[in-house]
């Protein structure tokens, strides 16, 4: 875990970027509220808005991010107001509370866009109940959420807005068997009961701090599709928060709420939130549950007792979302893996393809995009079977595939980037031979995704070769031949057995 965060790579400092501009934008939002004269409800309430505002927007264009930006306060003002109004009615409260995380869930049918929303909805219901507002508090809030959205985009599309020389982010739908329609659907149901187990239990534990418990199960479901990886993510969340409590009771407990030692925390927690959430949930997860210490100080209520009801809830969220992946509409890891290594393999076959038209000459072909989203792909690939290969799985041979499955894509990925910059290079030219070792690489690909138990697998004999291009179609064809046997287990013992 320390390996995957500190040895990471970082292309273009992408990371680093992100984390200092969310410090940047975060403090500005912060220090806009207290000049605006708001209280230290209203400037945190800013702060998580900003937050959000900064973290939970991924549109693949600058432009579309703006827009996404721009409609945040409409989903979650009204979602504020609801929750200060409903306060003093618990059972209304509770049912407008599960509705919110449902539509918030089943939004996502409608891409980054539809995530985003959602998220802040929830998170104006869920901070609401973190600081107790009221209806009488409801102008100071509505006016710090505005000021710190507008803030934070100021910040991220004006002041630092590094994107703007990149190109687009390639962002992969969701496996589309059955439709994402079905996909959001399932989900919302899952996430909407496991809540709802939460919220009974979390009220039993606690009935000051049960929203704990309905938010710990709100960020399990996030990012995640099949059973397994929610298991991955309900265990990686608890990790995250025992190793942040026990952080917080060096850190924040005896700094309780102090002001300069708090404020140079939290800038540490938020650059950690930013830096480590592409790479690690459980290091991200850490900074979160020391932040939430931190704020809990600033408001005079931080205590060693607090920080172990902190971690029953957790316990008690991750249980809720366990069994409603387990029992509600459940998806197997299996079905989930399968479906995005064979739009791996096509990927590799459309990088290859590109690259060959852009060595013969076609000016129109563009395999670096296509490398991108082949990168996109292997992603969501490791998070798909991030449940096999995990230390606690008991079961080895299925582990050993998995992991050989990952080192082979891994392969194809760095071939396919070696074949785009032989591409690249203007006094490349086209080889005869490329054409065939195309066909090649194309039959492979047709032979580990196809479903006709008669299609013989591909073999691994090219010919040698020396000239760059072919070289890194050869060891291509060599990796996808590799890949035959891992990928065509029988099914009595799938890649993925969850």
């Amino acid at each position: 875990m320390l390996k995957r965060v500190f040895v990471a790579p970082d292309p273009g400092r992408a990371r680093l970027r992100f984390a200092a501009r969310a410090v940047l934008g975060i403090g500005l939002a912060v220090v806009v509220c207290g000049l605006a004269g708001h209280s230290l409800v209203g400037a945190v309430t800013g702060g998580l808005a900003a937050l959000l505002a900064l973290f939970t927007v991924t549109d693949a264009t600058v432009r579309a991010q703006a827009v996404t930006t721009a409609l945040l306060p409409a989903a979650g003002l009204p979602v504020l107001a609801a929750a200060a109004v409903l306060h003093d009615h618990p059972h209304a409260r509770d049912l407008a509370f599960l509705a919110v995380i449902g539509v918030g869930v089943y939004a996502r049918r409608w891409g980054p866009r539809g995530h985003s929303l959602g998220v802040f909805a929830f998170m104006m219901f869920f901070v609401a109940q973190f600081l107790r507002a009221t209806v009488d508090q409801l102008p100071e809030l509505y006016a710090s959420v505005v000021l710190s959205v507008l803030t934070a985009a100021a910040v991220r599309f004006g002041a630092w807005c590094y994107e703007r020389r990149l190109p687009p982010a390639p962002v992969p739908a969701p496996p589309g068997g059955r439709g994402l329609a079905r996909v959001t659907t399932r989900q919302a149901v899952q996430a909407t009961a496991g809540a709802g187990f939460a919220l009974v239990v979390g009220q039993l534990v606690s009935g000051e701090r049960w929203y704990w418990a309905v938010g710990a199960t709100w960020w399990i479901f996030v990012n995640t599709t099949s059973r397994g990886e929610t298991l991955v993510r309900g265990f990686r969340r608890v990790l995250g928060t025992v190793i942040g409590i026990g952080l917080g009771l060096l850190v924040a407990v005896p700094v309780n709420g102090a002001g300069l030692p708090t404020a140079a925390l939290v800038a540490v927690c938020v650059f950690g939130i930013f830096y480590t959430a592409a790479v690690s949930y459980t290091w991200m997860m850490l900074w979160v549950t020391l932040l939430a210490e931190l704020l809990y100080g600033l408001l005079g209520v931080l205590s060693p007792g607090l920080l172990a009801l902190r971690l029953a809830e957790t316990g008690v969220g991750a249980l809720g979302a366990v069994l409603a992946v387990l029992f509600v509409l459940p998806v197997t890891t299996h079905t989930v893996t399968d479906e995005w290594i064979q739009r791996a393999l096509r990927c590799v076959h459309a990088c290859t393809a590109e690259a060959a038209a852009r060595l013969a000459g076609d000016g129109t072909a563009d395999p670096a995009g296509r490398v991108a989203e082949l990168e996109q792909l292997l992603g969501r690939v490791r998070l798909s079977v991030a449940p096999l290969v995990h230390p606690l799985h008991p079961m080895l041979g299925r582990k050993r595939r998995a992991r050989r499955v990952l080192a082979l894509l891994d392969d194809c990925a760095r071939e396919i980037r070696g074949l785009v910059a032989v591409a690249a290079d203007p006094e490349a030219s086209h080889d005869a031979r490329l054409a065939a070792a195309c066909w090649r690489v194309q039959d492979a690909v047709e032979a580990l995704t196809e479903r006709a138990p008669d299609r013989p697998a591909p073999t691994e004999h090219p010919p040698p070769a020396t000239e760059p291009a072919l070289a890194h179609l050869h060891s291509l064809e060599h990796a996808l031949a590799q890949l035959a046997h891992p990928l065509r287990t029988p099914p009595g013992s799938p890649l993925v057995g969850a």
